[in-house]
C-alpha cells in the first residue's frame, strides 16, 4: 500500500518533468537515510565492500531508473495503463525467481499465475476502453514501453536484492533499507543536478510551480515509499521465498488503482472488478501452493 502511492503522485504534480519526481524523491529519501542512519552506525560500518556495491546496483536500477521510466509513463499515458503493466510484476517476477535455487513445481506455480494472468487481463480491458477515449495513440505507445522498461528494472531488483539478502543472512532489514537510502543520495543528488542543466524555460528549476506541494509530497515519498517501504520488503525477502513474495506484488497494484480511481472520482467497472477478485484469488492460490511445500 506505501509503494502503491508512488502510482498517484505523478497525477498530483503533472507540470513536473519525471526527471525532477524520480530525483525528488530519492533525494528525499538518501537525506532521511542519513538522519536515520545515525543510530545504526554500528551495524553500518559492519557492511562490507561488496555489500555497498551491491546497495549502489540497487539503487541505481531499482530506484532511479525504475521510478524515472514509471513517472514518465504515468504522465504520458495516464495513471492507469503503466498501473496495469506493473501489474504484471507478480507474475514476471515469479517466474523469473522460479528458476532459482528455491524453485516450486510448476504445476503447482502455473494456477495462481494463470488466475492472476487472467485478472490483469480484466482490468486492461476496462482501462484501455477509458484510455481510448483520453489519450492517443503515441501517448499509449510511448507510455507502455516506458512502463515495460519500468518492469524490467523492477524484475530484476527484488530477485537480486531477496538472493543477495539470502546470502548475507546477518544484514538487518533496516539496515539494508538504509544502506541503499544512502546509496541512492549521491546518484539522485547528479541526477537532480543534470536535470537542473538541462532544465528548459517551462520549468521553474528546482522546485517548480508548487514548491510547498512539491517538497511535501517528495518527503512523503522518500519516507513511506522508498525508506518504510523497502524495509518492509527487505524483511518480507528474508522471510518468503522470492517467487511467492513477487505475488504479494499484487497488492501495491491493487492500491495504486484506489489511489487512481480516487484521484478520478470514479468506481471501477464490473469487468476491473472481477480483474481485482481475480489478483487477490491468484495470490491466496500462490500463498497454498508454497504452504504445501
Amino acid at each position: 500500500m506505501l509503494w502503491g502511492l508512488v502510482f498517484v503522485v505523478p497525477l498530483l504534480l503533472p507540470g513536473y518533468p519525471p526527471a525532477m519526481l524520480s530525483f525528488g524523491r530519492y533525494l528525499a529519501f538518501g537525506l532521511i537515510a542519513v538522519l536515520l542512519a545515525c543510530g545504526d552506525r554500528a551495524r553500518l560500518s559492519r557492511l562490507q565492500r561488496e555489500d555497498w556495491r551491491m546497495a549502489f546496483e540497487l539503487a541505481l536500477v531499482g530506484n532511479i531508473l525504475y521510478y524515472l521510466f514509471l513517472a514518465a509513463a504515468i504522465q504520458l499515458a495516464d495513471a492507469p495503463m503503466p498501473t496495469m503493466l506493473i501489474g504484471t510484476l507478480p507474475i514476471v517476477i515469479a517466474i523469473v525467481a522460479n528458476f532459482g535455487s528455491e524453485a516450486l513445481p510448476w504445476r503447482r506455480l502455473l494456477p495462481s499465475l494463470t488466475v492472476i494472468a487472467i485478472g490483469i487481463a480484466l482490468v486492461n480491458r476496462h482501462e484501455m476502453a477509458l484510455l481510448g477515449a483520453q489519450r492517443g495513440i503515441d501517448d499509449y505507445l510511448g507510455g507502455a514501453l516506458l512502463a515495460l522498461a519500468a518492469v524490467a528494472a523492477w524484475t530484476w531488483y527484488p530477485v537480486r536484492n531477496s538472493r543477495w539478502l539470502r546470502r548475507r543472512p546477518q544484514i538487518a532489514s533496516g539496515t539494508w533499507a538504509l544502506a541503499q537510502g544512502l546509496a541512492t543520495l549521491p546518484l539522485a543528488a547528479i541526477g537532480m543536478a543534470a536535470a537542473g542543466v538541462w532544465a528548459d524555460g517551462s520549468f521553474d528549476y528546482p522546485l517548480g510551480p508548487q514548491p510547498m506541494r512539491y517538497v511535501g509530497l517528495m518527503l512523503t515519498l522518500g519516507f513511506c515509499a522508498s525508506w518504510l517501504g523497502t524495509l518492509l520488503w527487505n524483511r518480507a525477502s528474508q522471510l518468503l521465498p522470492t517467487a511467492l513474495s513477487g505475488q504479494l506484488i499484487v497488492f501495491e497494484t491493487l492500491a495504486a488503482f484506489a489511489y487512481a480511481f480516487l484521484w478520478r472520482g470514479s468506481l471501477p467497472g464490473s469487468s476491473a472488478l472481477a480483474g481485482i477478485g481475480l489478483l487477490l484469488a491468484g495470490v491466496v492460490l500462490g500463498v497454498r501452493a508454497f504452504r504445501g511445500g
